[in-house]
């Protein structure tokens, strides 16, 4: 690239028009590395977006797939996932049916395990070695991965390398990466520097840079110098694509109560 190509890219504006604009040219076949840990931190403006669109067949990396109604339930719902890779199935009742009936393949990871992979996907490392699932099914193989439409187990997970470290046992696991990557955060300037509010820097930061192409949306759109450097999680070298969304609301899976004390 020439010296007048590249300050072109540099300089061309990340902020676009809407969430339907941000996702228009998403394919289907894609995968999507997508932020968020039960409700919270979740990317529901651009998934939301995405699921009004005529996209299919899709791989999504991601903690698990929303609850009913909310988050990634909108592309499951819609039968536009073929594979999920995830550490957790509960909370969504469409998610374990799609699972056990075989019309959804899930790839079950432990959680640090998923984190590290996408971690380690973002910054160039192939592959390393982990304790997690040595001795269980994750290293052995064997795992379902997709039911057969009479139960029985139609794919399962292959067996890993594993090898000992000063007398301890490691499982070798692949990084992640993914074409997209769907994130939501509380504040970004429009060059794409972004911080996160308190638990939806769970797997925000990772999945922004597993994604080799990186829609956000911000809450607070600020300018240039207005987050504090030492304040930024995740700078915008990862981010591509930024959507204002406003402030949005936020969603409660299980809301616990404790009653009243009797006078």
């Amino acid at each position: 690239m020439s010296v007048q190509g590249l300050t072109t890219s540099l300089a061309r504006p990340k902020v676009v028009a809407s969430a339907a604009v941000a996702v228009s040219d998403i394919p289907s076949g894609s995968s999507l590395a997508v932020g968020g840990f039960g409700l919270a931190g979740v990317p529901d403006t651009v998934i939301a977006a995405l699921a009004d669109t005529d996209v299919a067949d899709l791989e999504v990396i991601s903690n698990n797939c929303g609850a009913t109604g909310h988050g990634l339930d909108l592309l499951l719902t819609r039968g536009k996932i073929r594979r999920m890779i995830a550490s957790y199935v509960g909370e969504n009742k469409e998610f374990a049916r799609q699972y056990l009936s075989g019309e959804l393949e899930v790839e079950l990871t432990p959680q640090g395990t998923l984190a590290e992979k996408l971690r380690a996907g973002g910054a160039g490392i192939p592959a390393f070695f982990t304790p997690a699932g040595v001795g269980t099914p994750i290293s052995a193989g064997g795992l379902p991965w997709r039911y057969a439409r009479d139960g029985s187990v139609e794919l399962a997970s292959p067996p890993k390398e594993t090898r000992t470290f000063a007398g301890k046992r490691y499982v070798l696991e692949e990084s992640i990466t993914a074409d997209y990557a769907l994130v939501h955060a509380l504040i970004g300037d429009t060059e794409g520097n972004l911080v996160f509010n308190k638990a939806a820097q769970n797997f925000n930061p990772l999945a922004a840079m597993a994604g080799r192409l990186c829609i956000v949306e911000v809450e607070q759109l600020v300018a240039p110098g207005d987050i504090d450097p030492a304040q930024v999680h995740l700078p915008g070298i990862y981010v591509d694509r930024i959507v204002h969304t406003g402030p949005q609301d936020k969603h409660i899976e299980k809301r616990t109560v404790r009653a009243g004390k009797e006078d």
